[in-house]
Order: structure tokens, then C-alpha cells, then sequence
């Protein structure tokens, strides 16, 4: 079944597999990005409704939600090609059954999203939008943080949960070094900008 497993007809859904096992790697070490910050231009109605069909209307987790979503893609695009080998004595072309599988995919993540939101419920009070990250401090992972030159840098939120976001000083001739601890004071769109806790305005806070 291993050999089966990476052969072309099955490959995509190995990779899947093995994005899911990363992702999942990821949240346990605490570097993932636990809540999906949907900004746009998509009318509030229009876009709840697309969220609530993907399973997302009850703000689940991104990081759950996608592993979810490619837990139920290779499960969906192994048996498609599994039944396909039993009817026709051939597994489906990878790119048939990746169709297939997404389609298929997609609508049965809806139902499992939708019940993990229900068993898990605890998810929803943890999570936070991107501004609740202002007014916070985070440490540049590595780096220096110049204007126009962002760096990455580690927040944890009010629930202990860790977010890793894009951070540029909040003064054009200051530079963050890689260990800096920083205070979030504004953003745009996915970027921050960032105090340096040197800085003689954060002396009293």
C-alpha cells in the first residue's frame, strides 16, 4: 500500500497528507496562525455565507480548518481511486481525481468543520482578530527590522496563543534587532509597526 501511495495516480494525495502532518507539527510547536483575519471588500452577507458553506462561519481555527480540509482530500481521493482500481482495474489520472477529490473534499470538510465547532467549542473564546494584537509586545525572531525591510516577529496573545507576524519599526531611522522585544502600536492590513521597549516613550509603561 506505501508503494501504491506514491505512485502518480495517488501522489497529490500523499503530498496533501504529508502538508497536513507539517501543518500539524507547526501548531504543536506553536507558531501557527490559529484564527483567519478575512479583511476585503466582500459584502458582510455575501461573505458569511460563503464562510458559513466552507465551515468557517464560527471562526474555527484556520490551522484546524485546513487540516481538516486535507484530512478529508486524501481521504476522499484514496477511495475514489481505490474504487476506481476495483470497477475498472485502473486508478483514475491524478488530475480526474484530484477534481473529484476537492469537490468531494470540500463538501464533507463543511460537515466536519461544522461538527468540531460544536465538540470543540472552547476554540471560539480563544480566538482573536488581528487588532486585538495591538497594544501588545513581541519579540523579532530574526532579522533586523528596518523601514521597508519587515521582519518576522512572535506575539502571544491574551489566551497564550503564539502568532507570527511581519513587523517594521514605527520610526523610519530606528532598526529592530533579531531578540528585540517590541510594542505593536499600529498596522496595515497584515503588517505592524513596532516600539522598541529602548524607547524613551515606553520608559513608563
Amino acid at each position: 500500500m506505501f508503494e501504491q501511495f506514491l505512485t502518480p495516480a495517488y501522489l497529490p494525495f500523499a503530498i496533501a497528507f504529508t502538508v497536513m502532518i507539517g501543518i500539524g507539527l507547526i501548531e504543536v510547536v506553536g507558531l501557527g496562525l490559529g484564527h483567519l483575519d478575512l479583511d476585503g471588500d466582500v459584502g458582510t452577507d455575501a461573505q458569511g455565507s460563503v464562510l458559513d458553506w466552507l465551515g468557517l462561519g464560527g471562526e474555527l481555527p484556520i490551522l484546524i480548518w485546513l487540516t481538516s480540509l486535507l484530512g478529508c482530500f486524501t481521504l476522499v481521493g484514496i477511495a475514489i481511486q481505490q474504487g476506481a482500481t476495483t470497477l475498472t482495474g485502473a486508478a483514475l489520472p491524478w488530475y480526474w481525481a484530484c477534481i473529484a477529490a476537492t469537490l468531494a473534499g470540500l463538501a464533507l470538510n463543511t460537515l466536519a468543520a461544522n461538527g468540531l465547532a460544536r465538540i470543540l467549542p472552547g476554540f471560539e473564546t480563544t480566538v482573536v482578530s488581528t487588532d486585538d494584537l495591538l497594544r501588545l509586545r513581541g519579540t523579532i525572531l530574526e532579522g533586523t527590522a528596518r523601514r521597508g525591510q519587515p521582519a518576522r516577529a512572535k506575539v502571544v496573545d491574551r489566551h497564550g496563543q503564539a502568532h507570527v507576524v511581519l513587523v517594521e519599526p514605527h520610526d523610519d531611522h530606528v532598526a529592530l534587532s533579531s531578540g528585540e522585544t517590541v510594542l505593536l502600536v499600529r498596522r496595515e492590513r497584515a503588517l505592524f509597526f513596532g516600539l522598541s521597549d529602548g524607547n524613551s516613550l515606553l520608559q513608563a509603561i
